[in-house]
């Protein structure tokens, strides 16, 4: 039965990784390979052989031996256990996402346009690979990188440069996400799995990911394609709708940016710092669109008026539901795995033919090398491969403890390595969709600069993990 569930989730990871050959949308076999393999599990348990319990993070002994209900007990607390942690996730997602959306709702994301006065195109590389680098931090990768190409459409109006830039901007964002626990999914992810804490995420990724994203903008510097100025187009209709636009842009930051510290103080889970957050800016929002509106009343087709022009429900209606579905589907389906003691199988096995892999806190420089490499070769992957599973396996697979430097690695390695290519990451897919990038244009030009901050990135981290 183990064999079918693990082949089970073999097909569907393929489904997602060939989504654009197959012209489906990840979410679905993301979603059928979880009820599957749930469905499996459920209907074949008495030929499960192992059980690995979560919660203790190992092996529960004597379980083929077990009475029929006693598995099924266990069955039903695994599967709850799991789905609560996955809802801590989707539910913080959920409130970030709102959000940011209610920033755009007052066009908050126009005030940024205003830090742009320079018409040198080397000058606007480095603007815009720093605005990147933290706005990413702070409202994640995916949601910086759509802010910033579209105010870049405003500036750069010849699409042959804005492609380079887009690259760039890609790179930048995604070394931004790694350092930050809001940052990116995979980073929340080990965050609220408590693998790392925001102060040491920081102290050991935020120098790593900076010359990761610093490396390919020096580079690009010396281009001839940046080489003299470019016009800077300053139209009326680029200004902010919203009077309130830069006052929501720093109230909704601000509070994203408050979770970290809400966590720390009352040692709550990061989901309920998020949705305070989103209670705040909520009122906010409200107060200030001068619209009154009733979440629940008789009269259906006023609701329907006031819900219309509520800015809450206007956010709510426009975030990502089906990224959303799709980490559901992902996390759940390697929880199943995990389940069934298949992920703590395959983690023995590296750790008895890769002896070097360490589960010390602090590690020598001589036994690094095999660590390293695996890593290294998860970020790799990464660039094919979508992050989300990956970093869910490494979560079922070492059992290192909090702020291990292994956790640090696959942070930076997730996050940063799918910038290598186009389809690697959510903020490349989503630059490749908003300027039509071409995958092979995206592999001869950019490719090789991710890789080389990519590998620079690398190399300081194993620098400063030996300093702190």
């Amino acid at each position: 039965m183990e064999t079918v569930i693990i082949l089970v989730f073999v097909f569907g990871y393929l489904a997602i990784t060939l989504e654009h050959s197959l012209k489906i949308d990840k979410l679905i076999p993301a979603l059928v390979m979880m009820a599957i393999c749930w469905a499996l599990i459920s209907l074949g348990l008495d030929g499960i052989t192992q059980w690995f319990d979560s919660a203790n993070r190992e092996l529960v002994h004597g379980f083929s031996s077990f009475p029929h209900q006693e598995k099924l007990d266990l069955f039903e607390d695994t599967i709850l256990h799991h789905l609560g942690k996955t809802a801590e996730i989707l539910i913080f997602l959920l409130g970030a996402m709102t959000i940011v959306e209610i920033i755009d709702y007052f066009d908050g994301f126009a005030t940024i346009k205003s830090f742009v006065k320079t018409r040198s195109k080397k000058r606007i590389i480095w603007i815009f690979s720093i605005l990147a680098f933290f706005l990413s931090a702070v409202i994640d990768n995916l949601t910086a990188t759509i802010v910033l190409i579209s105010i870049l459409q405003k500036i750069v109006k010849d699409r042959d440069v804005r492609l380079w830039y887009a690259g760039l901007i890609v790179i930048a964002a995604n070394a931004g996400g790694a350092w930050s626990p809001i940052g990116d999914v995979t980073t929340t992810m080990l965050w609220i799995g408590k693998k790392v804490t925001t102060d040491h995420l920081f102290v050991y990724l935020f120098f790593p990911s900076f010359v990761c994203m610093a490396l390919p903008a020096f580079i690009a510097s010396f281009l001839p394609v940046f080489k003299g100025n470019l016009e800077v187009e300053e139209n009326a209709e680029d200004k902010p709708t919203s009077q309130f636009s830069s006052t929501m842009l720093y109230l909704g930051l601000g509070a994203i940016v408050f979770v970290p510290i809400f966590k720390v103080i009352t040692h709550l889970p990061p989901y309920v710092g998020m949705m305070l957050s989103l209670g705040v800016v909520a009122t906010f929002a409200e107060v200030y669109s001068s619209t009154k509106f009733s979440i629940t009343t008789v009269d259906q087709e006023e609701s329907d008026a006031h819900s219309h022009h509520s800015p809450v429900h206007e956010s709510l209606s426009k975030i990502e539901l089906p990224s959303i579905l799709f980490f559901l589907g992902i996390l759940m389906a390697v929880a199943a795995l995990e389940s069934i003691g298949a992920l703590f199988d395959f983690a023995s096995a590296l750790r008895e033919y890769m002896p070097m892999l360490g589960t010390e806190l602090h590690y020598s420089y001589e036994a690094t090398g095999v660590s390293d490499l695996v890593i290294l070769m998860l970020g790799v992957a990464s660039a094919v491969i979508d992050n989300v599973p990956l970093v869910a396996a490494s979560l079922g697979m070492f059992s290192e403890p909090l702020n291990n430097e292994l956790w640090h690695f696959v942070a930076y390695s997730a996050g940063t390595g799918g910038s290598m290519l186009i389809i690697g990451s959510a903020a490349g897919v989503v630059a490749m969709g908003m300027e039509k990038i071409n995958f092979f244009w995206y592999l001869r030009k950019i490719s090789w600069m991710a890789l080389l901050g990519f590998l620079a990135g690398a190399a300081a981290f194993m620098v400063t993990r030996t300093i702190f």
